[in-house]
């Protein structure tokens, strides 16, 4: 492929991307990292794994097409607070011609809530879905607040769906159903969408199954590996991490509004105990609720896409369960 041999520098600075280019990770300014004059191909061997280049040209492919980018708050809000200005959707439609008929995909890169991995855990995800069939809309949510950061991602996603139900004709989209997907910090908070401070708290719909890929769920021992610092608590949930495991915060605890899932992850996570996933899915079970869990032997946090490896596939395995139920 042609971009495997040009720079993630060179193909961040096309100027068809511009408006997301400074988002490839939110929170990490590339332009002062080696990783910007490495090739794609250098970037596969010596740093993380995915169709990087896939996700590129699907991105390509939508900005030359018009309409792709949306900020969720205007320029008077982000001018008073500026953790809003990057807070985006990016609407990567399929090409099929039934996708308006099947629900969209709100996809929600991970990134330890300091970052937004766009860069492998977006856009490259976004070009499989929407090689299925699913027009797929990515969340580049705040990751910068002083305190119940994720509360206000909960108003990301809010508004995120607000604007899609709002403008359906303009997506091709039949009705208002969706699907989520999200990793690791955003397969919590697509977690948490589930939870009470979700969707009913925010009067929208429920989505019809969610896909957390090496999720986070639980905040306490033995689960987590290490509790959250008091300064750390009180930036994402306004409270104490011991208050914080008593609410929403601990989702498996509050899985009887969630709807179906797909769980994918690798047994060999060092970063986010597979416990984790374990926890969820026995508690989906516990509630009747339908759920698949896929475990790969082999691999650690932050497959991404599973190219190279065991979860190789991931993404049509999770549709299809989807679509079987």
């Amino acid at each position: 492929m042609a971009l495997e041999q040009k720079t993630l520098g060179a193909l961040l600075s096309d100027p068809r991307i511009a408006p997301v280019a400074a988002d490839a990770v939110r929170g990490w300014d590339l332009t002062k990292e080696p990783l910007w004059d490495k090739t794609l191909a250098q970037l596969r061997a010596e740093h993380f794994g995915g169709e990087i280049a896939q996700g590129l040209e699907r991105l390509y492919h939508a900005a030359d097409r018009g309409e792709w980018y949306f900020p969720l708050y205007d320029e008077a809000a982000c001018a008073a607070d500026p953790a809003l200005r990057g807070v985006s959707l990016v609407w990567l439609p399929s090409g099929d011609p039934a996708a308006g008929d099947r629900p969209f995909i709100l996809l929600v890169p991970g990134g330890g809530f300091v970052n937004v991995w766009n860069l492998t855990e977006g856009w490259p995800i976004a070009a499989q879905f929407n090689a299925l069939g699913y027009h797929v809309f990515i969340l580049t949510y705040r990751v910068e607040a002083r305190e119940r950061l994720l509360e206000k991602n909960m108003e990301d996603f809010a508004r995120a769906l607000r604007l899609i139900g709002g403008e359906r004709t303009r997506f091709g989209l039949r009705d208002g159903r969706y699907l989520t997907c999200g990793f690791s910090a955003g397969g919590y908070l697509i977690c948490l969408w589930n939870t009470p401070m979700g969707y009913a708290a925010h009067g929208l719909p429920k989505p019809e199954a969610s896909f957390p890929i090496y999720p986070v769920v639980s905040i306490k021992p033995p689960i987590a590996y290490a509790a959250p610092d008091p300064a750390t608590a009180k930036r994402l949930y306004g409270c104490s991490a011991g208050e914080a495991a008593a609410m929403d915060y601990e989702v498996a605890e509050h899985a009887e509004g969630f709807p179906p899932c797909a769980i994918f992850l690798a047994a060999g996570d060092e970063l986010v105990s597979p416990e984790n996933s374990k926890l969820l899915a026995a508690a989906l079970r516990a509630q009747g609720i339908p759920c698949r869990l896929e475990i790969g032997p082999e691999g650690g946090h932050g497959f991404a896409d599973g190219s190279g490896m065991c979860m190789a596939g991931w993404t049509e395995r999770a549709v299809r369960w989807y679509e079987a139920l």
